[in-house]
């Protein structure tokens, strides 16, 4: 430990901007938090069918095979009967709307506010825009009958990692989650087995929440399997 005098720590002040210059306390951000959840909600509490979450990096080039592969998959959700759920910008997100709505599907959009990257696609039937990360994972989770991963970076991760938890802890119904891309995921099935299950911090069962394939085809047949003695969503009764 360095010998020079600890200075003291910065005492964090409550009355944050959000940007505009108009200080935010932390009473109004609670009630702006309440705002966004209950127009979530209400915009999406009268489904007409099941969707399907798709993530996936928004930096995928439209000329790439993952993007078309994510293309497909949107095309075959729809002919399935499902709609498709995404965050809204592009790269994968894109592709799987993309395919969705050229097909006459249902696509929503979970938008969210970034600095960088998010663009909204044209390829939505329903947008929606959220500031808070938490409030758009929540969306996501309520409103998804299954989750369906294509290579992604830190978003991909933290989207994912919310699903895979709340499915572990039984405070969410047990739904298909599906990985595609199976030269991508394998340093992270691997990881899953070799350290995290070889050193008991997960049990064997709950290597069972996550289905990994290769293609867009094997994504949707695996979840026609899953769902075929019915179709559910996250929400406990």
């Amino acid at each position: 430990m360095s010998d020079e005098k600890i200075k003291k720590p910065i005492r964090c002040n409550c009355n944050l901007f959000d940007g505009s210059g108009t200080a935010v306390t932390d009473s109004w951000r609670v009630l702006r938090m309440m705002g966004e959840m209950i127009e979530s909600f209400d915009s999406l509490s009268n489904l007409d069918r099941m969707m399907v979450a798709v993530f996936g990096s928004a930096r995928t080039l439209p000329d790439s095979d993952e993007y078309k592969s994510a293309y497909r998959c949107g095309e075959l959700l729809t002919k399935e009967g499902y709609g498709v759920i995404t965050g809204g910008g592009p790269g994968i997100m894109e592709a799987a709307c993309r395919g969705a709505f050229d097909a006459g599907g249902k696509t929503i959009g979970l938008n969210i506010r970034l600095p960088m990257e998010q663009t909204p696609n044209p390829y939505q039937t329903q947008s929606l825009y959220f500031r808070y990360f938490f409030l758009r994972k929540l969306a996501f989770l309520k409103y998804s009958s299954a989750i369906i991963v294509y290579p992604g970076g830190y978003g991909t991760i933290d989207e994912f990692s919310e699903v895979l938890t709340m499915a572990q802890t039984q405070k969410i119904n047990l739904i298909p989650v599906i990985f595609v891309g199976k030269k991508f995921w394998k340093g992270f099935a691997d990881w899953l087995n070799r350290s995290v299950l070889a050193s008991k911090k997960i049990d064997e069962e709950d290597l069972l929440i996550c289905h990994l394939v290769d293609t867009a085809e094997e994504a949707v047949a695996y979840l026609s399997e899953c769902h075929r003695y019915g179709r559910y969503g996250t929400t406990l009764q």
